[in-house]
């Protein structure tokens, strides 16, 4: 429980301040009623039947935050499998949980979480690496010199352990107070550069993972503290600080607390060159007017990637009494839970450069498996400097359903995978086996499926061979 009460504290200072402010916003006008007469997307496939399902459509995910008390509980398992794609550990990957004693680093329990995760066709949010809450005990014995040295090495020794393997990193964590400043703490006390210090120390250890900073109470354009990150943001990219992404936490309380200015704020920081994200979703009531509100948003702005609750089922949240999720305590989804699939199947804008084939080079054609009833086909999503996400499309061209399937992927020199979704793995580089994962198996006549993955080395060079067989 201490971890769950540290949650728990951090978060009664934000929720007071969200009800002061709530007199202060407008709702955005979205009904239950509303929520069916948005202009559907142009978007290929039938509406996801999910959550994950419905923002793959426009390029996007649906995450959720899971405690490692979680991997036990098979209700909470059996929805976080069918509904989502991305996953966080809500504590288990904090500073405190990952270096308990100086220099001696503690993985186990994040790695459950990756594991779990990964292993049922997730990617993987990393949940954070510097913050002013949940510091290991040592931080609080150093001086300001000592502190920003053992900062910078506690960031290259959990991103190092998990290089090339997450998706988002939140490298900085809650760091601007109320009023647009910096929050007094004593990471702030060993300089005001320490936050950009972090960002280079972790693109250093891994250039591959998205960089985030994430933070509440930066929802409405109007306030103070969004006005402070958006100022640092700014600075950062004109003098080329690594920072890809801005995390809103977007917990909400019910009533009028929905900024009417949220899509602008999600715009802004996007025209600055970042990704946005909402990363801790949650609202009193489950309203499903905010709920529609908070995901139409999203959906209109095309750097918005994606939406994570913070947990799945009312009795999983830091705010259980509030009933703040799309799911009972039963399991069983609420009313806004529809209400975010519909605006999530209803999405009018795609995340650049993931819901049609980019034009790839002459020198990167898209590579097909050999004819037959299984048939494999590569494309290239997204390319970065040092990596890219490649996608598979396994397609039955025969008269019966595939009782499963595996495909074999040769990569190029220097190529290898860090990590695969919707399939399982066999090797990282050379000649890779990825066999379905246990739920997309079978795929009947003339239809298909596809499995994602990230990889480290250049994407210019497609594969040489892929192939697809089945049993």
């Amino acid at each position: 429980m201490k971890d769950v009460n540290a949650h728990r504290k951090r978060r009664a200072g934000s929720r007071a301040r969200l009800l002061l402010g709530a007199a202060c916003t407008v709702a955005i006008a979205v009904s239950s009623v509303a929520v069916a007469t948005f202009a559907h997307a142009d978007l290929t496939g039938p509406p996801g039947a999910t959550l994950k399902a419905a923002a793959e459509r426009s390029g996007r995910y649906f995450g959720a935050a899971m405690g490692g008390d979680r991997l036990s509980d098979q209700g909470f398992l059996t929805i976080a499998n069918r509904e989502f794609d991305m996953m966080t550990a809500v504590n288990e990957m904090k500073p405190d949980a990952t270096e308990p004693n100086q220099g001696q680093f503690d993985f186990r329990a994040g790695d459950a979480i990756y594991n779990w995760a990964t292993q049922h066709g997730m990617r993987v949010r990393g949940h954070t690496l510097a913050w002013h809450g949940q510091q290991p005990r040592f931080w609080g014995s150093l001086s300001s010199s000592s502190l920003r040295a053992a900062m910078i090495e506690h960031i290259n020794g959990v991103m190092t352990h998990y290089k090339g393997k997450l998706a988002y990193w939140d490298v900085v964590n809650e760091a601007f107070a109320e009023n647009g400043g910096r929050r007094s703490s004593n990471l702030q006390s060993t300089g005001n550069d320490w936050i950009e210090a972090a960002f280079r120390a972790a693109r250093a250890a891994d250039p591959s993972v998205k960089l985030c900073y994430n933070d509440y109470n930066i929802e409405n354009w109007t306030y103070a503290k969004t006005q402070g990150v958006y100022n640092m943001i700014r600075d950062f990219k004109s003098r080329g600080v690594p920072v890809d992404c801005v995390g809103l936490q977007t917990h909400f309380t019910g009533g009028s607390s929905l900024p009417g200015n949220f899509q602008q704020t999600l715009s802004s920081f996007a025209d600055l060159g970042v990704d946005v994200a909402l990363t801790e979703a949650d609202v009193t009531n489950a309203s499903t007017t905010q709920y529609a509100g908070l995901t139409q948003a999203c959906m209109n702005v095309p750097r918005c990637v994606g939406i994570t609750t913070w947990g799945v089922r009312d009795s999983d949240s830091w705010r259980g009494s509030e009933n703040p999720l799309l799911f009972d305590r039963n399991s069983n989804p609420k009313a806004a839970y529809t209400s975010v699939l519909n605006a999530l199947n209803a999405a009018s804008t795609s995340v650049p450069g993931t819901s049609t084939p980019p034009s790839t080079p002459p020198s990167t054609p898209p590579v097909t498996g050999q004819p037959g009833g299984c048939t494999a086909t590569y494309r290239l999503v997204n390319p970065w400097s040092g990596g890219f996400q490649g996608e598979v499309t396994v397609a039955n061209n025969g008269s019966t359903a595939l009782s499963g399937w595996t495909v074999l992927l040769t990569l190029g020199g220097g190529q290898s995978i860090a990590n695969v979704w919707n399939g399982v793995n066999t090797g990282t580089s050379g000649t890779v086996s990825v066999r379905n994962a246990t739920y997309n198996g079978s795929v009947g006549a003339n239809a298909s499926t596809t499995f994602g993955f990230l990889a480290n080395g250049s994407a210019d060079t497609a594969p040489g061979a892929i192939s697809c067989t089945s049993p």
